[in-house]
């Protein structure tokens, strides 16, 4: 035996080297399926959480008023026509489907309102026929039962969103909702082989590959619904090898979890289909109204079509950018549909036919009104969190009317332009609020001079000097100590010196004169600073701050004399508050820019009722809404009537502060309340008072949309007396002697000499109604004097206010 030969176990370095080589591989690949598990597992994580979830975030959408129509309602065709065209009706000579509608004379117009979810409900189409008269509503007839409809409220206008980080927007439908020709079209010209497949598809790439080589061009694309919903909803554009094998193995995690229908519905809610703006457009929901507006279950063939050839490539196929771009692709898809036997070849020549009928690019995402929408705003973030008005789709309804803010804005635009034109009124900004009279809701608002403009919101931040405007709360506060005040009292209008918060203050009147006695009513009418002062001093400071508190005021105010003619700043925002509790006879109610929100869903989640709250003494209230009203017929205000009929029986008050640095005007009719503030952001003079400023541009917007007079109604608390001219008790038959209102038991007693002997008690029935039954006025009681002979009776306070 050879003890020198090689064992027989002793193994070559080749073999050792492949065993060990072996032993690594199994082991790299053991780990690397491990971490690939993990990977694939993190998908399937990131795939479940995200599409069992809130897929998308919805942005809030903010509607206006909407508009309601009832016969004998101010309005004409042209601005009917308008409202169609800002709601984005389309003209059709059919009527056929919601928001379309056609011209039937020179004043009759048919049209189909859409289906909306109000607050308080959902509301269906309704077919109608409308007919005017002298800009006014004549008819409106239900064209389905052919009788007459008392009201139709329209669906509203959208002027604004608030959107997420990524600033998309979608309307979401459910697979019933999509027509049966736009899932053909998908499958026809996306993935043929859509419910076949599991999420990838190695013969639809094929086919793809060989359709696009026989046409020279890009006809079909490889990519299957399922893949092009994974690359759109959970990954980036980024073209690279690692984002297409994510893409394959999400598809196919994406099929094991989800059915067919559901990944489907994803896909027409979240493919990209075009840009409004800065706001994306995605889902065939949204995209429908966009192009065509007009909802896609009512989408006809050649719509659906154009729809569809959007997919291959939005910005290339822009319907409105690239319309022959945009035909060419809908006709090939048409092609496709009859090739694969979805529609007959009669269908597609049809289609074909027809053009795309695209809508006139109108932005809908767009937030309109900026400055009112701030507010909105801040006044939803007391209650919602930040995420919840940018991602759950809410709806808020908001309390803007269209046509006021439309009025508004060609005002304001037309009248600063106009005092810009004078050599010292340079660089003016302007601020305005306009609000119902009763109950507070605003109505139109513009936070400076160009309404488009986001930034520095002047309406609700611009803290200025109020001037003459804190007027009416230094009488209101005298008129409440009845027993030594009323709008007759003499007081005076002279030099006074004060101390000023260490500084010795001398105010003077606008006009640099000293007008001795007069009557309150006149000081106020006439705006005299000196008069105002001496009565706040008399009445109180800290009265007056209490009062303005009562009318709304939250802003602490500084107790110093100079207060008494609006030294203490406010901004436009609380200026309308303050007037507000006055217009509204006293209440207090909070201004309110909101009706409702509701959610994506259709159901209620809050509403906004006007709460009142009396603060504020009624009869003293209704006696200093009197004298605004003369300030309009025969003081500061007067210029009004030059414009607008005195029938409107306006109140309002001018203000102006220092060296004509802030122009003021608060001011109602029997609908509507308007403030206007115009200065300088540098706060440098603007060379303008309260009356040749803001009054004008108030004077511009209110005579557009003023229609209800201000007929004030008297308190039981208040009682006509007849006074002459030197205050003192008189009748009907003295010359110069005119009726005024007064808290009962304030009026004077001292009989005037031109009467001798006449009962000053009056009959508990002898009031004056109005239409409704409601008081105006109480007068006193004036039996027939039998001594002397008549004489012409002058005219009362009232008949000064309400003729023309």
């Amino acid at each position: 035996m050879n003890t020198n030969s090689p064992s027989t176990t002793e193994q070559s370095p080749s073999s050792v080297f492949f065993k060990w080589f072996k032993r690594l591989f199994f082991t790299a690949l053991f780990i690397s399926l491990i971490f690939l598990f993990i990977y694939i597992a993190d998908l399937d994580g990131q795939i479940r959480t995200t599409f069992k979830g809130k897929r998308w975030d919805l942005p809030a959408r903010i509607y206006a008023s909407p508009l309601e129509l009832y016969v004998g309602h101010k309005l004409s065709l042209n601005e009917f026509e308008d409202v169609l065209q800002q709601l984005h009706y389309r003209l059709d000579s059919s009527v056929l489907s919601e928001g379309s509608y056609k011209k039937l004379a020179a004043n009759k117009v048919e049209f189909k309102t859409r289906q909306f979810v109000f607050d308080d409900g959902e509301q269906l189409s309704q077919h109608l026929r409308i007919e005017f008269s002298k800009n006014t509503i004549s008819q409106i007839i239900d064209l389905k039962t052919g009788e007459a409809a008392p009201i139709v409220r329209m669906d509203p206008v959208q002027i604004g969103s608030f959107y997420p980080k990524r600033k998309e927007d979608r309307i979401l439908i459910k697979l019933k909702d999509a027509p049966v020709f736009l899932k053909q079209g998908l499958f026809a010209t996306e993935d043929r082989n859509f419910y076949d497949h599991y999420g990838i598809s190695l013969r639809g790439v094929a086919r793809a590959m060989w359709a696009n080589l026989k046409a020279g061009h890009l006809v079909q694309g490889g990519s299957t619904i399922t893949q092009q919903l994974v690359k759109n909803f959970y990954l980036t554009s980024e073209r690279s090898l690692k984002r297409k094998v994510n893409e394959a193995i999400m598809s196919v995690l994406l099929e094991v979890n989800y059915e067919k229908d559901e990944i489907l519905v994803g896909y027409l809610n979240e493919i990209y289909l075009g840009q409004d703006g800065a706001s994306a457009v995605h889902g065939f929901g949204l995209a429908s109204q966009f192009y065509f507006a007009r909802p896609l279950t009512n989408l006809p063939l050649h719509q659906v079509a154009a729809l569809v050839a959007l997919v291959r490539g939005p910005s290339y196929y822009d319907l409105r950018r690239h319309p022959k771009r945009g035909l060419k692709r809908r006709n090939m898809v048409l092609t496709e549909m009859f090739k694969q036997g979805y529609i007959t070849e009669q269908q597609a020549s049809q289609a074909k036919a027809k053009p795309l009928e695209v809508v006139p690019h109108k932005r809908r995402s767009v937030n309109r009104y900026p400055a009112f929408l701030d507010l909105v705003k801040r006044q939803l973030e007391e209650q919602y969190k930040e995420t919840d008005l940018t991602t759950a789709g809410l709806k808020i309804f908001t309390t803007l009317d269209s046509q006021v803010q439309n009025n508004l804005e060609v005002a304001v635009a037309r009248k600063i332009a106009a005092l810009e034109k004078r050599p010292k009124s340079k660089n003016l900004e302007t601020a305005v609020l306009v609000t119902r009279r009763e109950g507070g809701e605003i109505v139109a608002l513009m936070g400076g001079k160009k309404s488009t403009e986001a930034g520095f919101n002047r309406a609700l931040d611009a803290l200025r000097p109020i001037g003459s405007l804190i007027k009416p709360a230094v009488y209101l506060t005298a008129l409440m100590q009845s027993d030594k005040y009323t709008m007759v009292t003499p007081v005076s209008d002279s030099a006074i010196r004060l101390n000023n918060g260490g500084q010795t203050w001398r105010p003077k009147n606008y006009d640099h004169k000293e007008h001795g006695i007069v009557p309150m009513h006149k000081a106020l009418t006439y705006s005299y600073n000196l008069a105002t002062v001496r009565v706040g001093m008399d009445a109180g400071l800290e009265q007056v701050a209490t009062t303005l508190k009562n009318l709304g005021v939250k802003r602490p105010v500084d107790l110093f004399p100079s207060l008494l003619l609006g030294a203490s700043p406010l901004t436009p925002f609380e200026v309308t508050q303050m007037y507000q509790t006055l217009a509204d006879d006293g209440f207090v109610t909070e201004l309110r820019a909101i009706r409702a929100v509701i959610a994506s869903d259709g159901k209620a989640l809050q509403r906004y009722p006007f709460i009142l709250e009396r603060r504020v003494d009624s009869a003293a209230t209704y006696i200093v809404n009197t004298m605004l009203q003369n300030v309009m017929y025969k003081g500061t205000g007067r210029s009004a009537y030059k414009h607008i009929s005195k029938k409107l029986a306006l109140a309002g008050k001018t203000g102006t502060s220092n060296e004509l640095r802030d122009s003021w005007f608060a001011g109602f009719s029997g609908d509507y309340l308007s403030v206007v503030w115009i200065g300088r952001d540098d706060n440098k003079p603007t060379g303008l008072s309260g009356s040749t400023g803001a009054l004008q541009l108030w004077i511009a917007l209110m005579k557009q949309i003023a229609i209800q007079p201000m007929n004030l109604i008297a308190p039981d608390n208040i009682e006509m007396a007849w006074i002459d001219g030197n205050g003192l008790r008189a009748d009907s038959y003295c010359r110069g002697a005119k009726q005024y209102p007064f808290i009962t038991g304030s009026a004077p007693v001292q009989l005037s000499p031109c009467i001798k002997s006449i009962p000053i008690t009056p009959p508990p029935s002898n009031k004056r109604l109005d239409k409704d039954g409601q008081v105006l006025m109480q007068p006193q009681y004036q039996p027939e004097l039998q001594a002397q002979p008549k004489a012409k009776p002058e005219s009362t306070w009232f008949d000064d206010l309400f003729s023309d």
